[in-house]
């Protein structure tokens, strides 16, 4: 196989009598290689009472093993080159290995190391603590972050998503080593693993590499998938700070039905509402027109967990009730009327040439066949959706769109001040 090996590359490495799905590219473009490992289940929203576990777990992951401690370990994979960092999103947490290809028997046996013995001390769980705390008091005046996560609230009320994936101080103070290990027992499990493997390796070779460690994860069990819905009625909540501008953020339901049939129109109608930046139509509206802010967006979240449209802008806080309304009758207006031929083909144009470049990195290959393998996708599914952009009519978009009024039912997270007397 090369750089040009077709994007549907999907095969079942069977380890303890499971069948590990395995998501993989040869390029040999550069001498490197790149190894993710997925556990699904081990992100924020499987958190529970327990609010922050799978960051502050992926932070503990960061340290180093037990034997080396964090700094020594991060010394000795720099020795070689070597990457290994754990993230934890929404749904997942991933460990992603990097590595020049010379050193791939290295690097597996560095990752070997941090999985079978990570540095779970309770020294090392209360300098990630004291480091999430101080970004968590950091947060307090950040008036982007706590407009984003007052809408969430409104809009996912009663849900994990409506948590903060970073936690709070008080949940983050009431995490326990206990817990931390309870948590990467049962994420760094067999049944909840999907590989991902790229570069300039023998996909074959690199699995029978990752054997030993492999054999060495539980079972586990698979997490149920959840989904959400966004809250069906407007609501709005405002938190006054001390702030010369008004931070507006601001969502709405999206019953998204199948993707494989509705991604693509979902996404144009996205693009040209308000995704686009310049040209889309509030921005057009908002700052072009009014000069009411220097930016505004909009944009419509797919995923299986959750559909909704989620925006923002910022203003002067003289502009605030303007604003709001203008973003109110500009939706309004684009679900009433639609769009024009123009606005399709600029969609069209932007779409059909932006997209093929975020495939252009092999990471970014890699990326997209993981999210849509998530998804339940063919994994060259970007190449269907091309297509059915590039065939999209007018009539077609525009019934999709009249379609969607329930994102007329706008909720807002602010941020501004209170008005002196």
């Amino acid at each position: 196989m090369n750089a040009n090996t077709p994007s549907d590359n999907i095969k079942f490495y069977e380890v303890n009598s499971l069948k590990i799905p395995v998501l993989y590219e040869e390029s040999s473009l550069l001498p490197i290689g790149s190894i993710q490992l997925v556990f699904i289940g081990g992100g924020s929203v499987y958190d529970g009472d327990k609010i922050g576990l799978a960051r502050l777990g992926a932070s503990i992951l960061n340290e180093g093993t037990k034997e080396l401690g964090a700094t020594k370990f991060s010394q000795a994979l720099e020795q070689k080159a070597i990457d290994i960092s754990a993230n934890a999103g929404t749904q997942t947490l991933g460990i992603t290995l990097n590595f020049l290809k010379e050193e791939q028997k290295d690097a597996i046996n560095f990752l070997h190391d941090l999985i079978q013995s990570p540095n779970l001390t309770q020294d090392t769980l209360k300098k990630v603590q004291t480091r999430t705390i101080s970004g968590l008091l950091n947060k307090k005046n950040d008036f982007d972050y706590i407009a984003r996560e007052t809408l969430m609230g409104l809009l996912f009320q009663n849900t994990p998503l409506a948590h903060p994936a970073l936690g709070t101080i008080q949940s983050v103070e009431g995490i326990g080593l206990a817990d931390i290990k309870a948590y990467i027992r049962e994420n760094l499990a067999l049944s909840r693993l999907v590989i991902i493997i790229g570069g300039d390796i023998n996909i074959d070779k690199t699995l029978a590499m990752l054997k030993p460690l492999l054999d060495t994860l539980p079972i586990g069990q698979k997490v149920s998938a959840h989904h959400y819905e966004a809250n069906p009625k407007s609501r709005e909540k405002i938190l006054y700070k001390d702030t010369q501008q008004a931070y507006i953020y601001f969502g709405s339901p999206f019953v998204m039905g199948d993707l494989k049939k509705d991604a693509y129109k979902a996404k144009v109608m996205s693009l040209i509402l308000g995704a686009n930046g310049f040209g889309s139509r509030l921005m057009e509206e908002i700052r072009v027109k009014r000069g009411l802010a220097y930016s505004a967006y909009m944009r419509v979240a797919m995923d299986n967990i959750a559909s909704y449209t989620t925006g923002y802008l910022q203003t002067e806080l003289k502009n605030q009730s303007k604003s709001i309304e203008l973003i109110k009758q500009v939706i309004d207006t684009f679900i009433q009327k639609g769009v024009t031929q123009q606005e399709l083909d600029d969609a069209k144009k932007f779409l059909l040439g932006s997209e093929p470049l975020r495939n252009e990195t092999l990471s970014g290959r890699l990326y997209a066949k993981f999210h849509n393998f998530y998804l339940g996708l063919p994994l060259d599914f970007d190449q269907t959706e091309l297509k059915q952009i590039q065939d999209l009519s007018l009539k077609e978009l525009n019934d999709y769109i009249k379609s969607h009024t329930e994102i007329k039912n706008l909720s807002f997270g602010i941020v501004s001040k209170k008005e002196g007397k």
